[in-house]
């Protein structure tokens, strides 16, 4: 039996979804915008796409998107529902790139369409022969950090930029003598001049690596190495030269052939972050949904990956932010392949019941800038306020009551409530 890359997408046409699919399967396949001679009944058998399944939905009085040829007899009537599409495999072999221009190439420009958003990509084992997936995952990562009971709970260098390696080094050793499993840059902090990548790598360790000999724990930095791809890896060089254990890159600047190139080549944890993604999916009726994104991106190596947080500052639901946390830990291949989704935006300790009891599982990454960094006991009183909240939650303490016997978290909730 053929092996396939099948998506599905959400449709929106002016035609009807037979006919849209397929303009789809012919574009994005064997056919052009006339019959040709090559192209044989043989050939389509062995290379042509197929419309497996169509399933109609509602009908809208005007279309999501501009630039739609309206065919002539139409009443104004635009259709709407979700179609799964079979790509032959021996059209593309393992390589997410031609992927890419497969199932979000140039169908997204067709005239047929009024709308269309990629919800879900299937893709065969024979994929494993190139991409190996992440390297630690989370049970990795829980070796790394030492962090087994618990969501591993992390903050980001604040202010994010403009900080001088000395007053970084004074943050990061508050941090790392607190025990905190987890620093990271933000994604705007990379190799500037006024405070080159290579120099603050060096004074993040040299502190990281004096309070793991005083407390016998690690904390796991992700330096922001996210460059053209010959700096990125030099900066690579750099973390693994300098002890560091674990990488960031912005996913969407480096693309899934540098994270898979990153991935060949890091011995390190690759920290995924997924900013410019509203770029790519705001609009609910263009782009792709998170699922199939965080498909390219594990499949391309990365570990930990950037979910956004419960009742976070940013435009995307609850039941969004759900989603992409149960899509991180659902295998693809095989359960090697999850990773840690990382909670992030308006976290802090009274964030974590609800957290937990909404989501029903601590492989997590939990990360709080202003949680930490604006606990009035300071950043290191942050930390242990999360932990102290996480550890109410999984007990199944209300917070006050715990709070009567830990200062951090009552501190937390005077306030941040």
């Amino acid at each position: 039996m053929k092996a396939h890359i099948v998506a599905t997408y959400w449709l929106e046409t002016p035609f009807s979804l037979e006919k849209a699919s397929e303009i789809i399967i012919s574009e994005q396949s064997t056919g052009t915008f006339m019959p040709l001679p090559n192209e044989t009944e043989s050939l389509k058998q062995r290379h042509r796409a197929t419309v497996l399944s169509i399933e109609p939905q509602d009908v809208s009085p005007f279309p999501a998107l501009p630039g739609a040829r309206v065919p002539v007899g139409n009443k104004g009537e635009y259709q709407r529902g979700i179609v799964k599409i079979a790509f032959p495999y021996d059209n593309i072999g393992p390589s997410i790139p031609n992927v890419m221009a497969t199932v979000a190439g140039n169908l997204f420009e067709l005239e047929e369409l009024s709308g269309i958003r990629l919800l879900d990509l299937e893709f065969p084992p024979q994929f494993l022969e190139r991409y190996e997936g992440p390297r630690f995952g989370i049970v990795g990562t829980r070796e790394l950090t030492g962090v087994y009971n618990r969501p591993i709970i992390g903050t980001i260098i604040k202010p994010n930029i403009g900080l001088s390696t000395e007053e970084l080094r004074l943050i990061v050793r508050e941090l790392a003598s607190s025990g905190i499993d987890f620093i990271k840059d933000d994604e705007v902090n990379g190799n500037a001049p006024y405070a080159p990548l290579a120099e603050r790598v060096k004074a993040a360790m040299e502190e990281i690596e004096r309070a793991a000999d005083r407390t016998g724990k690690k904390t796991m930095y992700a330096f922001n190495i996210t460059d053209d791809i010959d700096m990125m890896l030099r900066h690579l060089d750099t973390v693994v030269k300098h002890g560091g254990n674990c990488v960031m890159i912005s996913i969407n600047s480096i693309g899934f052939a540098g994270l898979a190139h990153l991935r060949k080549q890091a011995p390190v944890c690759i920290h995924g972050h997924r900013n410019q993604w509203g770029m790519m999916s705001r609009y609910p009726y263009l782009g792709m949904s998170f699922n199939a994104y965080q498909k390219l991106c594990r499949i391309s190596g990365v570990d930990h990956m950037h979910v956004n947080g419960l009742n976070n500052k940013f435009h995307e639901s609850n039941a969004s932010v759900i989603s992409g946390v149960q899509e991180c830990l659902t295998p693809i291949f095989s359960s090697s392949d999850t990773v840690v989704p990382v909670l992030s935006s308006k976290q802090w300790a009274g964030a974590a019941p609800e957290t937990y009891k909404t989501l029903q599982t601590m492989d997590l990454m939990n990360i709080a800038g202003g949680g930490i960094h604006g606990h009035p006991g300071g950043a290191g009183a942050g930390f242990r306020s999360l932990v102290q909240g996480w550890d109410a939650a999984m007990a199944g303490i209300p917070l006050k009551e715990h709070a009567l016997t830990h200062v951090e978290l009552k501190q937390a909730l005077e306030t941040f409530s």
